[in-house]
């Protein structure tokens, strides 16, 4: 059975990646922060008929909890097939390019970017061990340099997030470099963006 790490799956797009994993035959990591929070989605998942699911505890701008995290899917399964970083923060909006400190910068590229790369390196050697590794990082089309200066995109005037947009285009690029690094390999990286969806992180 293929594993799957979902990080920030308590909740959103990453809860509903977990249901689908699930469905898809899948044993999906569910990734909190907050443990507790992990432990009450995994027994609503379990209670809604989806199997093979699992808390687990991963704070992804806490190298110690990413280490934890990898050491009990190593334990567990051997191997990680399916990486998921999903979890992410907007950051306070509006977010100004001239008045935003870089205090709130660093707070949101700490989880957004930093904490993919802490995740990725931290898990690469037991991803390593599948036959059909797979890396996902979540985006936005907030972090197109090519949409954003295009004054026909229809978010266009709706600048209200300079410090999530510099996050996820960064976070773009370290996509880029990453497939490209493991370009011969069984590795496939991937962004991708899903919309504008219905989740309390877009309220």
């Amino acid at each position: 059975m293929k594993s799957a790490l979902i990080t920030g799956a308590n909740r959103g797009i990453g809860l509903e990646t977990a249901k689908q994993l699930s469905e898809q035959g899948l044993f999906v990591y569910v990734g909190s922060r907050d443990i507790k929070k992990g432990k009450a989605t995994v027994e609503e998942l379990i209670g809604n008929g989806f199997m093979n699911v699992q808390a687990i505890e991963i704070d992804v701008t806490k190298p110690g909890s990413v280490l934890s995290a990898k050491n009990i899917i190593e334990k567990e399964q051997g191997r990680l097939d399916v990486l998921i970083n999903n979890a992410g923060i907007s950051g306070p909006v509006p977010q100004s390019a001239l008045e935003t400190t870089t205090d709130h910068y660093k707070e949101v590229f700490e989880v957004n970017l930093y904490g993919a790369i802490h995740v990725i390196q931290a898990f690469i050697d037991l991803m390593r061990k599948s036959p059909e590794p797979r890396i996902i990082n979540v985006s936005t089309s907030v972090g197109s340099l090519s949409l954003q200066s295009n004054p026909g995109w229809p978010a266009y005037d709706y600048a209200k997030y300079a410090v999530y947009g510099s996050s996820k285009a960064a976070l773009n690029m370290y996509t880029v470099h990453l497939a490209y690094e493991l370009r011969d390999t069984p590795f496939k990286v991937n962004a991708v963006c899903p919309g504008y969806t219905k989740t309390d992180f877009t309220n």
